[in-house]
């Protein structure tokens, strides 16, 4: 019988964050699987009605609170970050043209999922030629899994007042990843929370999503209003959404911390096809063809062309006045699609109104 090998875990575990580094991640973090803590905040959150249609957050059972259910055996989570911000995003600015579409940040090159998994498969594929076959596996938003949490625990940050992973040395403009693994790592301290009595987040929400520090309303959230919403944006909540029309990075640009951001050194998440700079009249009539090509490789694809549409209008009924505006809206008037027709209808009255 082979005796199987003796592992220095210490000496693994800091490889494997060198390793990270050498395939483009920006940190690597080590985690247990205790988020007792955080399980509650979810069960508040879920109990509250925070998470709207998104029904995907109540699934599962136990399995998003307990990484052992979701992969047995599963004994660390090994986390990762990597920064998206593009170079020269015009964040500011484009928010400010309100004939302009405003395109999150991480949504304007290439969809993250795949290029982040094939990463973490890799670092896999390193440990496993080291130590031999071992358990795991790879996750990228892709599964019943509390990421930010994991990231928290593992020292990669803390969860600012907005919900959302705070890191001093890089903001929040970053991917996060999991790699579950059946190996008993040393584990890496958690960083201390950093917001101090600084609110901006919630201050500069649009709409008043984070209805209270680390609590956000996902119901009011135009991340979630324009990606996660299949039916009709609540009214009172289109003329906040101003010219964001898929997802919102306003607690991001709010947040002090973010002046450490890094850009990204990743090609793909570039912005594609003037996607950061483009008019909200010239996206509205792509047609669906165009839709498809345009974003093929996307996450914006993921909402689909009505959505797409849907948000568009809402976005041209907030933009300043013009004839060519109401006459494109009007092209797409008689559509299949009464989503659409209802929020082509409001645009319209919105941008009749203010006819001088």
């Amino acid at each position: 019988m082979t005796t199987p090998p003796i592992i220095d875990l210490q000496q693994l575990a800091s490889d494997i964050k060198l390793w990270g580094k050498e395939l483009g991640f920006q940190q690597i973090g080590i985690a247990d699987v205790d988020l007792g803590e955080h399980e509650q905040h979810l069960h508040n959150w879920l109990a509250n009605q925070y998470h709207g249609e998104m029904d995907y957050m109540q699934r599962h059972g136990t399995k998003r609170s307990h990484p052992s259910e979701l992969v047995p055996g599963t004994l660390r989570v090994i986390t990762a970050r990597m920064d998206y911000l593009p170079e020269d995003p015009h964040s500011i600015k484009i928010l400010q043209q309100k004939d302009k579409a405003y395109i999150s940040r991480y949504a304007l090159g290439r969809d993250y999922h795949k290029l982040i998994r094939k990463r973490l498969t890799k670092l896999a594929k390193q440990i496993e030629a080291v130590i031999g076959p071992f358990g795991h596996r790879a996750f990228v938003d892709s599964a019943p899994v509390l990421e930010k949490a994991l990231a928290e625990k593992s020292g990669l940050g803390w969860i600012g007042k907005h919900s959302l992973l705070l890191n001093r040395h890089a903001g929040s403009w970053f991917f996060l990843g999991e790699l579950f693994v059946d190996l008993p790592l040393p584990v890496d301290t958690p960083v201390s929370n950093h917001c101090g009595s600084c609110q901006s987040c919630i201050d500069k929400c649009p709409t008043g999503a984070i209805v209270s520090p680390f609590q956000v309303d996902s119901r009011k959230c135009i991340s979630y209003l324009t990606i996660e919403l299949k039916g009709p944006i609540p009214e009172p909540l289109r003329t906040p959404m101003g010219n964001r029309v898929f997802g919102c990075d306003d607690c991001q640009l709010a947040c002090p911390w973010n002046r450490f951001a890094k850009t990204t050194t990743e090609d793909d998440f570039n912005p594609r096809h003037q996607l950061d700079n483009q008019d909200l009249l010239a996206l509205f009539l792509w047609d669906e063809q165009t839709f498809l090509a345009n974003t093929e490789g996307s996450a914006i694809r993921r909402i689909g062309y009505e959505r797409w549409l849907r948000n568009l209008a809402v976005g041209l009924g907030n933009a300043p006045y013009s004839a060519e505006i109401i006459s494109g809206l009007t092209t797409k008037q008689t559509g299949d699609s009464a989503l659409v027709n209802e929020h082509i209808d409001w645009a319209i009255k919105q941008q009749t109104s203010k006819q001088p």
